[in-house]
């Protein structure tokens, strides 16, 4: 039975979408079925691995609508072991469309569920909000994996997504957990990346993983040519610390 993992975080920049991809990319790697569910109306993950988000005929706002099946919308990608439920801009209309809709937060998890056997994992995209679209991800997901970027405000606006995990897993599903904390964009030459960690590690309560994504340039060009990091240059920093935290992943049993 596969693993659901929602990547969140409403502050954007924090390398969520970097995170999605190229996670996602490196559990392909290592041998696992891969499907990533991009449900954030920018449609980054969709482009991040190769997938022109302009022209598809069906996305996950279809599915979303009622007007296709999860299955008529997953598209494979050109890496091995890895599919895609794709997004575009259309998405965005998805908040007004499920105004009033009967048990609006259950339609990705009721999606998810019926091929939830076919995968080993699943990992969803979310968008930079804690909007409708990030609580259908959350009350979909088994747990939820939080990049924090190392800077001054890593801390501001995580006790309220912890809050909402909280309300999720009291209110619609009772499973959840929290994955843990991937620190990303770390710049060894300055102090305040250190500061942040070792800030965060004192005032978070939540597991925090092992692996830090290093602030790197190749890990930045890597999604304007649609190619995860490990593919794009295997032997570079973010490549080989996106494949650390993919082993993390694969040996944490909940």
């Amino acid at each position: 039975m596969g693993r659901i993992i929602a990547i969140t975080n409403q502050k954007g920049g924090v390398g969520k979408t970097t995170t999605s991809i190229n996670l996602a990319s490196c559990l392909a790697e290592a041998g696992k079925t891969v499907l990533l569910i991009d449900i954030d109306p920018q449609g980054n993950s969709t482009s991040g691995v190769g997938i022109d988000k302009n022209h598809l005929d069906t996305t996950i706002y279809d599915m979303i609508i009622g007007e296709c099946q999860i299955e008529e919308c997953i598209i494979e990608t050109d890496i091995e072991k890895l599919f895609l439920l794709p997004s575009n801009v259309n998405l965005s209309g998805a908040e007004i469309d499920l105004i009033g809709i009967e048990d609006r937060e259950y339609i990705l998890k009721k999606s998810v569920d019926s091929i939830k056997s076919k995968y080993d994992y699943m990992i969803i995209d979310c968008p930079p909000s804690l909007s409708m679209l990030t609580v259908n991800a959350l009350t979909a997901a088994d747990t939820v994996l939080v990049p924090i970027q190392c800077e001054y405000y890593a801390l501001e606006g995580l006790s309220q997504l912890i809050h909402t995990i909280n309300l999720v897993k009291k209110r619609l599903n009772k499973e959840l957990e929290i994955e843990g904390v991937v620190f990303t964009m770390y710049d060894a030459r300055t102090n305040l990346s250190l500061e942040v960690v070792e800030n965060v590690k004192d005032n978070l309560k939540q597991n925090i993983y092992k692996t830090i994504i290093p602030r790197n340039v190749r890990l930045a060009e890597a999604p304007s040519h649609g190619i995860p990091i490990n593919i794009y240059d295997s032997k570079s920093a973010g490549a080989e610390s996106y494949r650390l935290l993919a082993e993390e992943v694969i040996e944490k049993e909940f």
